[in-house]
């Protein structure tokens, strides 16, 4: 289960506020291209499911993930989430051709994704993504991940920390944010849910 706090920011102004003050703990920035896939028959998201191919900095690697049954409620994220990596050369290839995932006969994930959820050969269909750059940052005993995400219709700020403690971190991101007068929502969807909406969150 992953648990985390996913607060978002209303604009640009904001994440570069947030970006600038926080800089002094900065340890790394990645830029994500996230893919999606369904059944034929949308086995996986009528059972609350998604399939995610995500690749990390211009192909450096890549990571399949199977992520289900979300709840989020007063800024707080829980999901079931099972990862696993993947090449990159064939992640692009199954991205074209999404028939080839279901070849990888090594993935616990596609055996899930076939047995649990009962896609056939031949049976997932590409959804289509989103590309995101998130900062990551290591303050007060948090790891923190700010968000740019570019979708086709607009573009989202946010920032999420994962933590075994939400509540906790909750309150002092909370605290930093109200602190330095920085705006803020509490998340109520997840980005894939943005994604297939069509549109940005009000």
């Amino acid at each position: 289960m992953e648990v985390e706090v996913k607060l978002r920011l209303p604009d640009s102004t904001s994440h570069q506020r947030l970006s600038t003050i926080l800089s002094p703990h900065h340890r790394k920035t990645h830029f994500q291209e996230n893919v999606f896939f369904d059944g034929t028959n949308a086995e996986l998201s009528s059972n609350l499911a998604v399939l995610r191919l995500r690749f990390y900095d211009l192909d450096s690697h890549s990571v399949l993930s199977i992520k289900a049954k979300p709840i989020i409620s007063g800024g707080i994220s829980r999901i079931e989430e099972q990862e696993e990596p993947i090449d990159p050369a064939i992640a692009r290839q199954c991205v074209a051709e999404p028939w080839r995932l279901l070849l990888i006969s090594s993935s616990d994930i596609i055996r899930r994704v076939k047995e649990e959820y009962n896609v056939k050969d031949n049976g997932l269909v590409c959804l289509g993504g989103f590309r995101n750059v998130r900062a990551i940052y290591e303050w007060n005993g948090l790891k923190l991940e700010l968000d740019e995400t570019h979708y086709g219709f607009g573009t989202c700020y946010e920032i999420e920390c994962e933590s075994s403690e939400p509540e906790v971190a909750k309150n002092l991101l909370e605290e930093l944010l109200n602190s330095n007068g920085i705006h803020y929502k509490y998340s109520e969807v997840s980005k894939f849910a943005i994604f297939r909406s069509g549109k940005l969150p009000l």
